[in-house]
């Protein structure tokens, strides 16, 4: 039984119940001896990360979102951050989302969270490959789990991480078998796990065509629309440009459509275009954006269940999960040229 379920049999609000069972004063003594027979006669027992948070007194655990001045809204973050506040609600905690400018300004603000006992947990995302967060937590002993591995950190931790070398690599043979030759990347920041993962896909699916890795074909961008806006641009601008393009994420696959748009071209006819995580807009794009699918949200809430497995004392190399993007198949890949589109929109 869960704490959220004797709130419900008591008819009592999760925070009351909570506040009775931890002995505020706040709480009647009627009340809480009401939710303590409820509790004994149910077989409620209170889960290990509500009780080391409420040592903690703040029951709350900490989401630090890496993003720039005015870009607070990614959808990728907000999906999170949803499976992540439902998990907790379980558990009758919270969770307390600040965002930070990606850099060394992004570590002050864990050293805020962590030193100002504002939480007592925290979930990080889009690891790197020597996170310094990473180190910082593991040195003050603070529990955290994570979205995404860090290869070039030794300290295990646990983490939910989706393959991004298998889908880039579906993606790209699915370009290869529609008759693209000349493939695109726009990939995140190398400092980030995960553009090694996708790009790794992305080179395996081209020498086993057997065809080159041609260096103009591959730009950086930073995971924002502008951002997709503008390597779109640079990658036009090549002498023999893509006849498709991988994005790192739907965000930048929507700034490049829109410049294909703004040059009189249309994605899935004259350039393909593919994105990575299928955030909600993806599907109401012009044309319906191809991407791989990964579950946010459901991440979000296994990633509460692997804190409580971490705080009960289960190893951390033992809560370690890859999961497999979907390719979801929509208007935005076709073949080159314009030929028939073999996609099937999924709307």
């Amino acid at each position: 039984m869960t704490i959220k379920e004797l709130a419900r049999a008591l008819d009592l609000s999760i925070t009351t119940v909570s506040r009775a069972l931890n002995g505020y004063g706040d709480v009647s003594e009627q009340t809480r001896q009401r939710v303590l027979e409820a509790a004994r006669r149910l077989g409620y027992q209170p889960n290990p990360l509500g009780q080391r948070l409420r040592k903690g007194r703040t029951e709350a655990v900490g989401l630090v979102i890496p993003a720039p001045p005015g870009e607070f809204a990614d959808p990728f973050f907000l999906e999170l951050a949803a499976g992540l506040g439902e998990g907790l609600s379980q558990h009758g905690l919270d969770l307390l989302v600040t965002a930070c400018a990606p850099g060394p300004e992004e570590l002050r603000c864990y050293r805020r969270l962590v030193e100002g006992r504002r939480v007592d947990a925290v979930v990080l995302a889009r690891t790197r490959r020597q996170d310094e967060r990473i180190l910082y937590l593991a040195e003050r002993g603070v529990p955290f789990v994570a979205h995404g591995r860090s290869s070039d950190v030794q300290h295990p931790f646990p983490y939910v991480d989706v393959d991004g070398t298998h889908g880039f690599y579906v993606a790209a043979r699915h370009l290869l078998a529609l008759g693209h030759r000349r493939i695109g990347i726009i990939n995140a920041p190398q400092e980030l796990n995960f553009s090694h993962h996708r790009f790794e896909g992305y080179r395996k699916a081209l020498i086993e065509a057997g065809l080159p890795q041609e260096e103009r074909l591959l730009v950086q961008g930073d995971l924002t629309e502008e951002g997709g806006y503008r390597a779109m641009h640079r990658l036009l601008g090549a002498p023999d440009p893509p006849t498709a393009v991988l994005c790192a994420n739907d965000l930048m696959a929507i700034g490049a459509m829109h410049l294909l748009r703004e040059q009189g071209l249309r994605a899935g006819r004259d350039i393909s275009v593919i994105g990575y995580d299928d955030i909600p807009m993806a599907r109401f794009t012009d044309p319906p954006l191809t991407t791989l699918r990964q579950p946010i949200r459901q991440a979000g809430r296994r990633l509460v269940k692997m804190l409580v497995s971490y705080m009960s004392g289960v190893a951390a190399e033992k809560l370690q999960e890859v999961w497999l993007p979907e390719l979801v198949l929509r208007g935005s890949a076709g073949p080159p040229g314009g030929r028939t589109d073999s996609a099937r929109p999924d709307r």
